[in-house]
């Protein structure tokens, strides 16, 4: 029997369990998944206690799948999610998720004081509806009474550490995006905290993210179907494991995810801040940030276009194909037809919850072609919008690991390559957040393992079009300008809200 390390994923719409082999042998993968709520406008809410019967289910059925144990099991979790619990770790009120933006009012007051400002340098979090420091500031605001009732305000990851080992404990990855962690002095930030309104106490402690323990109780080992002396890694975020499971670690590589969201993610030895541009600096482990930015629209925005505007509810794979095709005949630039992909707000570099989309300069020789590929180059736009205010303001990037749903599209990464210019690499056909969780715990637990799985065989390069590259290069300017020209209106239609 080969012995096998299991990563967790807790992504926003289900955990994913991959086992990868200590020889790097990809042994299986299985899925569960749960749903979000939306109460009332802008609210972003699950449930803990399904994501723990998910956790369970997949622990279990890759356990069945694989035929025994895994040796050890390390967490990857989607980032600024947060559940006011008792001291038995019960929530009283349901997980608030990063998606959630009931509190975008409060953000926009503290991104324009002069403190903002301090607290972003302290904590390297962008302020934004989705940082639980804005989070906490609303329930203290609208829900008095389930604030002071609360124990302690912690994670999704933390809820599932506690029903394990019953003991309140953040990695410092998670932590560093909660806007109350001070990214340098590795420990919760006074000033961030008196902000919040809260004491440091109702916070846990925090660990490295290659900390580990083998205690479990007897009893959750049988529900789990595991020996309670496995070791389980507390791990990292998403971001950050997608990282170091693209083996994007060295300087003037980035890795970039276009999955329902996108991000561009940089590992730098310290932080790289852009008030501005709100940079993201989360910690990797206690000598390495991912210093990037995140945007929402990603595959969620051609979805969109494909379903509502493109009347293509269910696609089957033959239906892809064709698409493409077509968007194949379009050349770059699509005859100046531009899209602006903001249909769920902007995080970085705009930071704008009240921008909407819009296509521009319609002509009559455009056809639907026409639009799917604006699209997709909207979405391309705006990644590359983040991946040079990243390359501003840390070094200059040569190459581009890339990850998620649209690396399956050879015309969708050519579209990239041919926008930002760069190589594309795609590196880890696995899901790249599980893997990164594994890669930490076989460097602390299992370190020669490790070290033989540092080079990687079998890449996809994606090289750009130079003429492509220099027809775009001529449009993102006005791309760019575009937004700004537009924000006052889109703000205005945004408060008539018809």
């Amino acid at each position: 029997m080969q012995s096998y390390i299991l990563g967790i994923d807790i992504g926003t719409g289900s955990t994913k369990a991959v086992a990868v082999a200590l020889t790097g042998k990809a042994l299986g993968v299985v899925q569960n998944h749960y749903p979000i709520n939306s109460p009332e406008p802008g609210y972003s809410e699950q449930d803990p206690l399904l994501i723990w019967d998910a956790f369970v289910k997949c622990v279990r059925d890759i356990t069945v799948k694989i035929g025994y144990a895994p040796a050890a099991i390390s967490f990857s979790s989607a980032m600024h999610s947060i559940i006011p619990v008792d001291e038995m770790g019960a929530p009283l009120s349901p997980m608030i998720t990063w998606a959630d933006s009931r509190s975008e009012n409060i953000a926009q007051e503290l991104r324009a004081s002069a403190q903002g400002a301090e607290i972003y340098r302290i904590t390297g979090t962008p302020i934004h509806a989705m940082s639980p420091l804005c989070k906490l500031i609303w329930l203290r605001t609208n829900k008095p009474e389930l604030f002071i009732q609360a124990t302690q305000f912690i994670s999704i990851k933390e809820f599932i550490w506690f029903k394990l080992f019953g003991s309140f404990e953040i990695d410092y990855s998670i932590a560093s995006a909660t806007g109350l962690f001070d990214i340098l002095k590795l420990d919760w930030s006074a000033e961030a905290c008196a902000l919040a309104g809260i004491r440091a106490d109702k916070l846990s402690t925090p660990r490295n993210t290659t900390y580990y323990r083998n205690n479990l109780n007897p009893d959750t080992a049988a529900l789990l179907n595991i020996s309670p002396q496995t070791s389980f890694v507390i791990g990292a975020s998403d971001g950050c494991c997608a990282n170091l499971g693209s083996h994007t670690t060295g300087p003037g590589i980035a890795a970039l995810t276009i999955g329902t969201s996108g991000a561009v993610r940089i590992a730098s030895p310290k932080p790289v801040y852009n008030f501005e541009g709100m940079t993201f600096n989360y910690l990797l482990n206690q000598d390495t940030f991912v210093c990037g930015g995140a945007v929402n629209n990603g595959g969620i925005a051609i979805n969109w276009l494909l379903q509502n505007f493109l009347q293509k509810e269910k696609l089957t794979s033959a239906d892809y194909d064709e698409l493409f095709a077509s968007i194949d005949t379009i050349p770059a630039a699509s005859e100046g037809l531009i899209f602006l992909p903001y249909l769920y707000g902007e995080r970085a570099p705009l930071w704008d919850t009240k921008t909407s989309g819009a296509f521009l300069n319609i002509k009559p020789a455009h056809t639907q072609a026409h639009f799917l590929r604006a699209a997709l180059e909207g979405v391309c736009f705006a990644l590359y919008d983040v991946l040079k205010t990243v390359e501003d303001a840390s070094v200059n990037i040569t190459q581009v690991n890339i990850s998620g749903g649209f690396v399956s599209s050879a015309t969708w990464t050519q579209i990239l390559a041919d926008i930002t210019g760069k190589k594309l690499v795609v590196l880890q056909p696995e899901d790249a957040s599980a893997v990164g969780a594994i890669y930490l715990a076989m460097q602390v637990l299992h370190p020669e393992s490790y070290d033989q799985l540092t080079h990687v065989d079998n890449q996809i390069v994606i090289e750009p079009n130079a003429q492509n590259h220099e027809r775009y290069s001529k449009l993102f300017p006005t791309f760019k300008k575009l937004y700004r020209d537009l924000m006052d209106s889109m703000h205005r239609l945004h408060e008539l809200d018809i």
